[in-house]
């Protein structure tokens, strides 16, 4: 079994939207982040189906935000009822049912399914198996990320507390975590919802990351416009500025040839339950109703623009962030 478990988790590295943890069982979690708005930006959900091992509070769980009413739900399971595909991204929950196309859920309070249209995939290479590049190789990272949809539209409903929700005409975005614990401090934000711009997503992050002894403060920002893919990242040298106030995240990444600055209103969000050692016994408060102000400018694009329902988070001690500026 430990051989099977290998195979598969070697296999899973270049595929980090299917799950990686073949085999844990101690102080390890997984979770998949989905975000769904309706076309009329009146509803906001982040479903979130995980594995979390630690402190012998072994389980599987369904978290759900509704980022309007601010409010949390987590729904425990089994792990015996967790069933991942061992050589896709397709997992299943007591009946409730993830993948890259679709979001299939039966829960007391939540019911229904939602079709993921035309999902746009980060592009995956020998070299770089995702957006970490080439530390999706390091074995004692505290935590990995993975982009599963940067950018779709959604087709069909969901009954949330009795409520009919319509979701079709909607956008969604979809990401995923895991490894032991969330980091020490973090920031991260994404926005789909743009002014005058169809088919934008811009996701930002900066992390305290662990690293031999010590630390490092990396980074990760890409922007999906028009078809094409720019991202800024640690491992690139691209360079980055943080800025943290009572209401505004301040963002900007720059190389040779592009320059992206983010402003993010911080508005009151909702608890979620994070990661520690695996067992999700942390706490995270993350807005879905976030604004943008946006500038990129890339080779023969420019931009200037706004965005809603934007996603996020500024978690843990921030301060360590502030004091390195982003420089390792």
């Amino acid at each position: 079994m430990n051989i099977l478990n290998n195979i598969r988790r070697l296999r899973s590295i270049w595929n980090p939207s299917m799950f990686q943890g073949w085999g844990k069982r101690h102080s390890y979690f997984e979770g998949w982040y989905y975000k769904i708005i309706s076309a009329d930006r009146k509803h906001a959900l982040a479903v979130i189906p995980g594995l979390s091992y630690g402190n012998g509070d072994n389980h599987a769980f369904i978290q759900v935000m509704d980022g309007i009413a601010k409010s949390n739900h987590y729904e425990r399971f089994n792990t015996t009822d967790f069933h991942p595909d061992h050589q896709k991204f397709d997992l299943s929950i007591a009946g409730n049912r993830f993948n890259q196309n679709l979001i299939d859920l039966q829960l007391d309070f939540l019911q229904g399914q939602i079709q993921i249209i035309e999902p746009i995939s980060y592009p995956s290479a020998l070299w770089a198996p995702g957006i970490m590049g080439w530390y999706s190789f390091v074995p004692f990272m505290q935590c990995y990320h993975g982009l599963v949809s940067i950018h779709h539209h959604l087709k069909g409903a969901l009954t949330f507390h009795g409520e009919n929700i319509d979701f079709t005409g909607g956008k969604g975005y979809i990401e995923k975590d895991w490894g032991s614990s969330f980091p020490l401090a973090w920031v991260w934000t994404q926005c789909n919802h743009y002014d005058d711009e169809e088919d934008l997503s811009i996701m930002a992050s900066v992390a305290h990351i662990p690293w031999l002894g010590s630390y490092f403060i990396g980074f990760l920002a890409l922007v999906y416009i028009q078809g094409k893919l720019k991202i800024f990242t640690t491992y690139t040298k691209a360079k980055m500025q943080l800025g943290i106030s009572d209401k505004i995240v301040s963002l900007k990444f720059w190389d040779k040839d592009s320059t992206l600055t983010i402003q993010a209103n911080q508005e009151e969000g909702t608890d979620l339950f994070a990661p520690h050692n695996g067992a999700m016994t942390g706490k995270v408060n993350e807005s879905l109703q976030a604004h943008h102000q946006v500038t990129f400018h890339w080779k023969d694009i420019s931009l200037a623009c706004t965005g809603s329902m934007a996603g996020l988070e500024v978690g843990g001690n921030s301060r360590i962030l502030l004091e390195q500026n982003g420089k390792k």
